[in-house]
């Protein structure tokens, strides 16, 4: 009599594409768990300080560069631009590239949504990289220096941003940059244990839609301020040594003001 045949063991279950919440696994799980820190703090904590100052321009070419030279008046400022900006991005910005191009996404074998998101996050963060590098080194390291001339940094972004070319690259770079920080904060609480269930993600990703869509419209009106009709022409230097007194005369318009920075225009 023949014996009926063990039951087979249940076929392992398919993955439905590149599930995030597996990238902290093996060996690497410092590295990652690093490499996911560092994009929150300190770079995230930049990134929105940045935008916030950027956000100055609307109020015009001395508003703004009052708001560079109190950055650059910090203490130990350059101190804490290397140990709290450019070392921890090169860092991120390493390991990122190391992740986009060692791991895969499938999306034409599994098209779910979150493979389409692995994929967008290292597509977004090799164009931020790309925009960040050019962006440090052409206002930050050459041309005129804002540190020691803050009073220029409107202009000399206006310049950058009358080349069409250049003002679609920083368009395209602000998508890209606010997407990947805003999927990036919902992959951190995700990774860390903070929002444990598919409920309590679902419901903080529509937070971090959120702060992202608003991260990205402040970068995009920045933007416009310094191409748009209101600030034309701005002055070389809306700060020149002999241009701003510790004691303006009580006629005079408040230093800072929409109406002292349209008057340097003019």
């Amino acid at each position: 009599m023949a014996t009926a045949a063990p039951p087979a063991s249940p076929a392992t279950p398919s993955l439905r594409g590149v599930q995030p919440l597996r990238a902290g696994e093996g060996n690497s799980f410092f590295w990652r768990k690093l490499h996911s820190l560092t994009g929150i703090v300190p770079i995230g904590a930049f990134l929105v300080e940045h935008l916030v100052s950027n956000f100055e321009a609307i109020n015009g070419p001395l508003a703004y560069g009052m708001q560079v030279k109190f950055l650059n008046s910090l203490p130990l400022v350059r101190l804490l631009e290397w140990a709290f900006i450019f070392i921890p991005l090169a860092y991120h910005a390493g390991y990122g590239v190391f992740i986009a191009f060692r791991g895969r996404s499938n999306v034409n074998v599994y098209p779910w949504a979150g493979n389409w998101m692995y994929l967008s996050q290292r597509v977004t963060g090799i164009i931020a990289l790309l925009y960040i590098v050019q962006h440090v080194w052409r206002q930050r390291f050459s041309g005129v220096m804002l540190p020691e001339h803050p009073g220029a940094a409107f202009a000399k972004v206006q310049h950058e941003l009358s080349n069409p070319i250049m003002l679609a690259i920083y368009v395209i770079a602000m998508i890209a940059t606010t997407w990947h920080f805003a999927y990036g904060v919902w992959l951190f609480a995700a990774k860390w244990g903070i929002t444990p269930g598919d409920k309590a993600r679902k419901r903080f990703g529509y937070v971090c839609t959120a702060v992202g869509i608003a991260l990205c419209l402040m970068g995009l009106v920045s933007i416009w301020a310094f191409v748009g009709p209101k600030y034309q022409n701005a002055p070389e230097d809306a700060m020149p040594e002999t241009g701003i007194s510790m004691s303006a005369p009580a006629h005079a318009p408040v230093p800072g003001s929409v109406q002292t920075a349209s008057t340097l225009q003019k």
